[in-house]
């Protein structure tokens, strides 16, 4: 094998590729990048056992191969080298060779048959979404996917698509979004899909304004942008029945300024204490008082919020990380918290509604201490 192409568009795609590269693995191929060279261009692609990256670049051919390279070294010289162009080569005996203007480097293959194989997909659903739609649906979610690997099927976000719309939901048992979009759909209804967050978040910092082409099948999901091809394994487990535990009945309302309770929320949680997190809204009349006190170390903290409160006085308690994260990920300058009761889940939404898009979030209350 032997080609040549830029030191920037090497390094470009590896930097790309190395997402999918485990930081620790008894398999040693895994730290490799697969080369695959052929006519114009040249295919590389490395994977974790859990996403799967490929990518091509431009390249010009002497001799068509295959090789796998460790991919922290060629990253690193990459990374160290000006712009230039390079020769990479491989001979039979997996002796690899980097050649610059600058000089010679030379590293070793391993056996590109130890490289895992592609999934191939069969009996796909093909659809075509915005890729600033899909990367609104991803940030809106995935923030409270579960990290409990004992409960697979909350590790990924739920995509329910039809021909009226797509549905995502997150939960990890104390916070559920859901995000439901209008302004695209299906020609067809598709199986719902439970999709690991790492796939999601790679996606997210990578979609551009282009559509995203998804290809669908019962156990994998593949999306094409540009040159890129990512794929990751479905998760098998059947989501919960999210729909049972979204309140219908809330009758308390606040409404308040979000970046001033965010701010007041990050100041007040400074003094709860570290084990539990535990903050209060107490809210009576016009007045939102976030408060905590953590007797191990003798502090408390207190802030009051000018709001708009309608319904019966409530002392309610929240783990503080929890109650920011929701916050922060609504959209708008204010926030509507719908509630009930001191034991049950309150909706955060925001007041200004989109024409073709809706965000409801969950969260769980904690019991206040005595």
């Amino acid at each position: 094998m032997i080609f040549s192409t830029s030191k920037t568009e090497l390094q470009l795609a590896l930097q790309k590729l190395s997402k999918a590269t485990p930081t620790r693995s008894t398999l040693p191929i895994l730290g490799c990048v697969l080369i695959d060279t052929r006519e114009e261009k040249t295919i590389l692609k490395t994977t974790d056992l859990e996403i799967t990256i490929k990518t091509q670049i431009p390249s010009s051919l002497e001799a068509a191969g295959v090789a796998a390279l460790p991919i922290k070294t060629l990253l690193d010289i990459t990374n160290e080298l000006p712009e230039t162009r390079l020769t990479l080569s491989v001979d039979e005996r997996k002796n690899a060779k980097i050649k610059t203007d600058l000089g010679e480097y030379d590293l070793m293959a391993r056996p590109s048959d130890d490289f895992p194989k592609t999934p191939n997909q069969k009996e796909v659903e093909n659809i075509s979404i915005p890729g600033d739609t899909l990367k609104e649906i991803i940030d809106t979610t995935v923030f409270a996917v579960s990290k409990d690997e004992l409960k697979p099927s909350l590790t990924g976000v739920l995509f329910q698509i039809s021909t009226e719309g797509i549905t995502a939901v997150s939960t990890d048992g104390h916070r559920l979004v859901k995000h439901s979009r209008s302004d695209y759909s299906s020609k067809k209804k598709i199986n719902d899909i439970v999709v690991p967050k790492k796939f999601l978040t790679y996606l997210s910092t990578h979609i551009n304004n282009n559509n995203v082409e998804l290809l669908i099948d019962e156990n994998h999901l593949t999306a094409k942008i540009k040159n890129d091809k990512i794929t990751t394994r479905l998760i098998g487990e059947s989501f919960p029945n999210y729909e049972s535990v979204i309140p219908t009945n809330n009758k308390n309302k606040l409404l308040v300024n979000k970046k001033d309770m965010l701010g007041a929320i990050k100041r007040v949680s400074i003094f709860s204490n570290k084990s539990t997190h535990q903050v209060a809204l107490s809210l009576d009349k016009n007045n939102c008082a976030i408060t905590t006190e953590d007797p191990e170390k003798a502090s408390r903290a207190q802030e009051s919020l000018t709001a708009n409160y309608t319904g019966d006085p409530i002392n309610i308690g929240y783990n503080a990380e929890y109650l920011k994260d929701i916050v922060s990920h609504v959209s708008g300058e204010e926030i509507v918290i719908d509630l009930n009761s001191p034991v049950s889940a309150a909706l955060f939404s925001s007041p200004e509604k989109k024409e073709h898009a809706e965000s409801i979030m969950l969260l769980m209350p904690i019991r206040l201490n005595e």
